[in-house]
């Protein structure tokens, strides 16, 4: 398998992306890979901030919200230390935990979808996956998955809100068909059979 790949994990709130990334990080690294590990929100002050608004610590209006997600993803690409394209440079594997299609998915819930593609064009420009890998699960199982597994919900993190996730995921993925690489992988079966799907894909990609 080759080096230097850039994979983005999507997915709804409770889909298991994050175990999945990790697992996918883990398994890079035992074969090899330098990898890095990362994820949006940034850990950076405006992701710690996004983070406060998630929570609801802090109001924000949604279009807001949206250009400071994109704010956010700008600096998670061009920090001169840390940055996706500094670490791609240096030779690492990247993974990150959401990334553009994220910002697709949930801010088309309040503003157009094509003003949000507009807005995040230039980090497509600089910097797009190798492969979009899209953790599929119901929302209705990924809405037990939260209420089983957390104290409290945050900003986004409702049934309702869980099901227009799901669409504008789909309709993303539709718009942007030919620009991107994305598998859509069920994620609604034991997390060591999703694994080896995300696996495959992975190597498939870098044939």
């Amino acid at each position: 398998m080759g080096n230097n790949l850039f994979i983005a994990v999507e997915g709804t709130d409770g889909s298991g992306k994050s175990t999945q990334t990790k697992l996918l990080a883990d398994r890079l690294q035992a074969g090899g890979h330098k990898v890095y590990q990362t994820f949006e929100p940034t850990d950076g002050h405006i992701g710690k901030l996004l983070r406060s608004i998630l929570k609801g610590q802090i109001t924000a209006d949604q279009t807001a919200i949206a250009a400071m997600f994109l704010a956010d993803r700008l600096d998670h690409l061009t920090h001169p230390t840390n940055g996706l394209l500094r670490k791609l440079e240096e030779g690492y594997t990247v993974i990150t935990d959401r990334y553009y299609f994220s910002s697709y998915a949930y801010h088309s819930m309040y503003v157009d979808m094509d003003w949000v593609i507009a807005c995040n064009k230039a980090c497509a420009d600089m910097l797009r996956p190798t492969a979009t890998l899209y953790i599929d699960v119901p929302p209705a199982i990924c809405m037990q998955r939260i209420q089983a597994t957390r104290e409290g919900t945050e900003l986004y993190e409702r049934a309702d809100l869980l099901e227009k996730i799901h669409a504008n995921y789909q309709t993303a993925f539709d718009k942007l068909a030919t620009e991107e690489t994305v598998y859509q992988i069920n994620g609604n079966r034991p997390v060591a059979d999703v694994a080896n799907d995300v696996w495959a894909r992975v190597e498939a990609c870098c044939k």
